[in-house]
């Protein structure tokens, strides 16, 4: 992500045994400008959250998913990804600052400014990469600066970005792994639900309620849409040492079903939903998947695993339209104005697909 003369820089690297971070580069010579690491050194804040320092080293909290960013506030808005060892925090008791977070750094100087965690002690490869979306609505009758964002847990957050207030805090998908939230709005982990050698059934689909694939919210409709995951999964531990380091359990997934939701950022409440055909059974969902794209016109453009490009009626989820593509979206749509004509472009496998609005 490029930020006046910062060029913001994440990691990524799924349990390798490393701190992770985030850092600013000036993007004519390369220099390195500010480093904000997502695990603490020891002594500072933050590093209370770990038992010792060896636990730290082997951090993760990877930013490899990028942020989004409000030039009034100056502030940058990044998702930090699961603590390590991966599954296994037998070896990391705590909640284990700064990983499975939003954070809220100066994009000047990379200070912490403030910070929500949203799988503390996370024993679930729970990333919280998932892009925070960030728009101006009313809360309770105030005009609020907001922030919000739908999980890889199952949970949907929504906080004031100009402070990390919590607003809003509950799942969009079924979810056991949680015992409710505490007074933060901070998901609180049920210790029965963590990984065991015998296996722990949970109620959420292995690779989480969302992935990486890209939200959207519209204005008109205040409806924040997710690309969701229903399931049921079991998590096993495979790694019963002290100190495990890498993948220290595996996840199974027994039944899945891709379905778009879209939720009122007001209360959380899911207000209409379209769950697709594929994808289910015992064979799981991909871990990628359709990103989405919401227009003034009441419009909504996602996709199915089958390939088809689909234009719903955004504020109520009728099927408008569809193209089948040879492959299924790999991104999220995009609109443009060339010439006083509207364009849609989407990607499906190495085609790109342009249709003009007549």
């Amino acid at each position: 992500m490029v930020v006046g003369n910062h060029v913001i820089v994440g990691v990524g690297g799924d349990a390798i045994d490393v701190p992770g971070y985030l850092e600013a580069r000036d993007p004519t010579t390369g220099e390195l400008q500010w480093r904000w690491n997502s695990e603490p050194a020891k002594g500072e804040p933050g590093s209370e959250t770990w038992p010792d320092e060896a636990s730290m080293s082997h951090g993760g909290g990877m930013t490899w998913l990028p942020g989004t960013y409000d030039p009034e506030l100056n502030l940058l808005y990044w998702g930090t990804g699961n603590a390590n060892p991966v599954m296994a925090g037998q070896g990391r008791k705590g909640s284990d600052l700064w990983t499975c977070s939003i954070v809220a750094l100066n994009a000047d100087t990379g200070k912490l400014v403030w910070y929500f965690q949203g799988s503390p002690h996370d024993t679930h490869d729970w990333d919280n990469t998932e892009t925070p979306v960030l728009f101006d609505a009313d809360v309770e009758g105030k005009p609020r600066k907001l922030l919000a964002q739908a999980a890889r847990n199952g949970y949907f957050f929504v906080l004031d970005r100009s402070n990390g207030a919590h607003v809003v805090s509950k799942p969009f998908v079924p979810l056991n792994w949680s015992k409710g939230i505490d007074t933060k709005g901070e998901p609180i982990p049920d210790p029965e639900k963590e990984p065991t050698v015998d296996g722990n059934l949970l109620t959420i689909n292995g690779v989480g309620g969302t992935n990486w694939m890209p939200p959207s919210f519209s204005p008109q409709t205040g409806l924040f849409y997710v690309n969701a995951f229903l399931g049921y999964s079991v998590t096993y531990l495979t790694d019963t040492s002290e100190r495990p380091e890498g993948y220290g359990g595996s996840i199974r997934n027994l039944w899945a079903q891709h379905v778009l939701e879209a939720i009122d950022y007001k209360t959380g409440d899911v207000k209409w939903s379209h769950p697709y055909p594929t994808a289910g059974g015992t064979g799981g969902v991909g871990l990628g998947g359709p990103g989405i794209l919401t227009t003034a016109g009441d419009l909504l453009f996602s996709g199915d695993y089958n390939g088809n490009l689909i234009a719903f009626k955004a504020s109520n989820g009728d099927i408008l339209w569809h193209f089948p593509m040879l492959h299924s979206l790999g991104n999220g749509p995009e609109t443009y104005m060339l010439d006083g004509k509207q364009y849609l472009v989407a990607g499906g496998g190495d085609t790109l697909y342009v249709f003009a609005l007549n």
